[in-house]
């Protein structure tokens, strides 16, 4: 299943336990496993594999299963342009200004 902007929150975290669990079948490890390696509960490992977990856990997983380099594509780096860059000289951004009421 794709991830889709029409999906619910709750939908798109099922998928991604989905497809947690997926991986952890294609590199054959079990449930009970994955808890040992991580450091985690079993429970925990379940609730993950349910879109239920907080993004510590599915860090945990995911680094013992050797796919830590998905997250690089879940939020990649976002460089500045150089517009922004001139206009900043130097500054680092820190909060957005919002949007505009007109």
């Amino acid at each position: 299943m794709k991830i889709e902007l029409s999906m619910t929150d709750r939908a798109i975290a099922l998928e991604l336990g989905r497809r947690l669990k997926a991986q952890r079948l294609n590199k054959n490890f079990s449930q009970q496993e994955i808890a040992e390696l991580t450091g985690l509960s079993v429970t925990a490992v379940q609730s993950a594999e349910k879109g239920e977990s907080k993004m510590l856990t599915y860090i945990k997983i995911l680094r013992v299963l050797g796919s830590l380099s998905a997250l690089e594509n879940f939020l990649p780096v976002v460089n500045v342009s150089p517009l922004q860059l001139a206009r900043l000289e130097g500054k680092r951004r820190q909060r957005a200004s919002g949007k505009r009421k007109g």
